[in-house]
């Protein structure tokens, strides 16, 4: 019988789909139509169709639009997507639509939009460069233009403007043609870079993985420096020789400029980027590339592991203990929980890569459930760093740096090699002061204070994003006499400049990154050595490589030795371990020093003295005897509401809900609800409850079964909640 409904789940936060009739155009299950609901039209997914429904055909709307022929997505990942709606507890079509291209949730078509071309006409070939010297963007069209014909977008990522284009274009020196189909990238692959040459652990690792191409998920612990990416690319050559395609996860969108660049060094295939700073356009092409075979290696962030692959031969997940590859809003999935999933139902090997592992991988390394390789030597010439821990107590500090440390970096920085500051706090300071009465200036909405950006003369609060201009006096007691407390990188840099007027430093941080292709030229700046300080936060400590740092500093850690997250001493140790990783990675001897009031800590000692390896041992140990994650799961139930008692209550009710669960009680454990560390938040008050289950199964099962009385309860409809399964952030 043909069908008559089609059942459609729709990006609501509602956990149903909804029927709808079909009109004249066959859907298909996976693929996008458009329907009515309420008063507006919405791009939902097809989830089934049959010909029955709950509700009479008359009374049931037909489909406006029938957009998609075939599913966007492969059945494999479809299933993924459908488990991961589950067992995430979010709306299914809430779940899809995040996941696609912000295009095709406004219903564009699901096909490539053949890009512009630019190319040199006979008489942009003569024009003489000498005669552009007043026009040095001009000149550079036409430079690279002279080498081959360029895509717009390649062109505007090499800052150069449409204005500069056009005005090029009507001096008759280039022309637009349309991108043309390119041949299958299988015909022309070949490996185009000199290889070198592995050491035993590294081609041990390689030889283990390529010699089984089907299903099984492999932890690489890598010392910094051990060479991790030059194994991912030996394990790319088998996969692309096969013609298939590679998908690598990275956490950060800074690494992805000298990802990409190491892989299409060494391979000649198309490599598409993947992260959020493309805009729709750019991002709908990657994601249809992918899809169509178009695209050899997919970089990119957590949500490039959704991209639709045709022939999907491996993943790769680098520096998998990052907390950027969890999700923090919406749909709160894990990217490296789901690259396994989805390796599983793809049949094809999956690498996670790292130089601290976190807690959870090695747990399933240690039980058989990952296989454990290690790379315990750094690769070339590259030498073990030495590790020192100063002793700042009672010394006098230059915006955060003392005397030992300066000395330190004078010495080799008269030795031509660069040094990096690692401090994890952007602006110019944390908080600003008033020196009369102690008077500090708080967010109104949040109970956080505000940080003080010198550079833009402005106060910001970085929990809400709230800003205003700098007081000029004390809100408490009028006075002139304001202070800043604490140091930021902005401080830090100001202070540098004077310390050192010899030497040029640069700062890298969210603050000053926000322009396109900026982050991609301070790292060429630095590889240049352009720069010889180098400041930043965590995004400069992940994954790059500068061959001239021969001292990392880290400025100021106190702050993250004592936490009520039980989390926080295993993301200090891996900090640690990755900032330090960036010296001496290359002929030269690197030395990692750490300022602290705490020399003695326990968690120092054993870092700088024993390593990550006996750190996270006893750190799993702790957490067996405690039941921590990994030997128990938590969901998290956060609820914020403009009244504080309003969220209490509506706690203490899902507490209620949670508790009346006919699994036995001593199996699991409800926590709260209890006011979260940041207890109100862009004017909202904040409170959260905790479930422990000693495995996932029982977890599910307990949420399955209450969820439902959960959301009928009254107060559901007047708070904002959300839940988290297995979260990252408790606060």
């Amino acid at each position: 019988m043909t069908p008559t409904i089609a059942q459609v789940a729709l990006p609501v936060p509602l956990h149903k789909t909804f029927d709808y009739r079909i009109a004249n155009e066959m859907p298909v299950v996976g693929g996008r139509v458009r329907v009515p609901f309420g008063k507006q039209y919405k791009v939902g997914i097809v989830v089934t169709l049959t010909d029955t429904s709950e509700f009479p055909l008359e009374q049931i709307k037909p489909i406006n639009a029938v957009l998609d022929s075939t599913p966007l997505w492969t059945p494999s990942l479809y299933k993924v997507l459908n488990w991961a709606s589950r067992y995430y507890q979010y709306p299914l079509g809430d779940a899809l639509a995040t996941v696609m291209p912000g295009a095709l949730r406004k219903g564009k078509p699901a096909v490539k939009d053949r890009e512009k071309c630019w190319q040199l006409t006979e008489a942009g070939k003569e024009q003489p460069l000498s005669a552009l010297t007043r026009a040095p963007k001009q000149a550079r069209v036409l430079t690279l233009l002279r080498q081959s014909a360029m895509t717009h977008g390649d062109l505007l990522e090499e800052e150069l403007s449409a204005t500069i284009l056009k005005t090029v274009e009507e001096k008759g020196w280039i022309e637009a043609v349309k991108e043309q189909r390119a041949k299958p990238w299988q015909q022309s692959y070949e490996v185009v870079e000199d290889k070198p040459r592995l050491n035993s652990e590294q081609a041990m690792a390689v030889a283990t993985i390529n010699a089984n191409p089907e299903f099984a998920c492999y932890l690489i612990e890598g010392v910094t420096g051990s060479g991790k990416t030059e194994v991912y690319l030996n394990l790319l050559e088998p996969v692309l020789k096969r013609g298939q395609q590679a998908l690598i996860l990275v956490p950060e969108i800074g690494l992805t400029p000298q990802t990409i660049n190491r892989f299409k060094r060494r391979f000649n295939v198309p490599v598409v980027v993947m992260h959020s700073g493309l805009n729709d356009t750019e991002r709908l092409n990657a994601w249809l590339a992918a899809r169509d075979n178009e695209a050899a290696i997919i970089i990119g962030t957590r949500s490039a592991l959704f991209s639709p692959c045709k022939s999907l031969g491996i993943i790769v997940v680098d520096e998998e203990h990052d907390a950027s590859y969890k999700q923090q809003d919406s749909f709160r999935y894990h990217a490296r929980d789901l690259a396994v999933m989805r390796g599983h139902e793809e049949n094809v090997p999956v690498v996670l890569g790292s130089a601290t592992p976190c807690l959870e991988s090695l747990h399933n390394a240690k039980t058989g459930k990952y296989h454990h390789l290690t790379l315990s030597v750094r690769a070339g010439n590259a030498l073990k760093t030495q590790n020192g821990v100063l002793d700042i107590r009672g010394l006098y500090l230059e915006a955060g740096l003392s005397a030992p440390l300066i000395a330190e970096m004078r010495k080799h920085l008269s030795q031509g090699n660069q040094v990096m500051l690692f401090l994890n706090r952007r602006g110019y300071a944390p908080a600003l002061m008033c020196h009369e009465c102690g008077w500090l200036a708080e967010c109104k909405r949040c109970d956080a204070y505000y940080t003080l950006h010198q550079s833009s003369n402005e106060l910001r609060c970085h929990h809400c994003g709230s800003q205003r201009p700098i007081p000029h006096q004390c809100g408490s007691c009028g006075s002139t006499q304001l202070i800043s407390v604490g140091v930021g990188t902005e401080q830090l840099e100001a202070q540098l400049e004077t310390l050192f007027p010899e030497y040029k430093t640069i700062r890298i941080d969210r603050d000053n990154t926000r322009r396109k292709g900026a982050l991609e030229a301070y790292l060429n700046a630095i590889h240049n050595k352009e720069y010889q300080i180098l400041i930043g936060t965590q995004m400069l400590a992940k994954g790059h490589h500068f061959p001239d740092v021969t001292l990392v500093a880290l400025v100021d850690v106190d702050s993250a030795l004592f936490s009520n997250d039980f989390r926080a001493p295993e993301r200090l140790a891996q900090l640690f371990v990755q900032v330090a990783g960036r010296a001496g990675r290359a002929s030269k001897p690197g030395y990692v020093l750490l300022q602290t009031h705490h020399p003695d800590h326990a968690l120092l000692q054993s870092l700088i003295h024993k390593g990550y390896d006996s750190f996270a041992a006893e750190a799993l140990n702790e957490r067996k005897m405690a039941h921590l994650p990994p030997y128990s799961y938590f969901a998290l139930l956060r609820a914020e509401s403009h009244h504080s008692g309003e969220v209490e209550q509506f706690l203490h009710q899902a507490r209620t809900v949670l508790d009346a669960s006919p699994i036995p009680e001593d199996e699991c454990a409800v926590m709260g609800p209890a006011p979260a560390p940041l207890h109100r938040r862009a004017g909202r008050f904040r409170w959260q409850l905790v479930f422990q289950a000693p495995n996932r199964k029982i977890l599910q099962q307990r949420l399955t079964m209450a969820l439902p009385a959960i959301r009928q309860l009254p107060l559901s409809k007047k708070v904002r909640w959300s839940l988290d399964i297995e979260p990252q952030d408790m606060s």
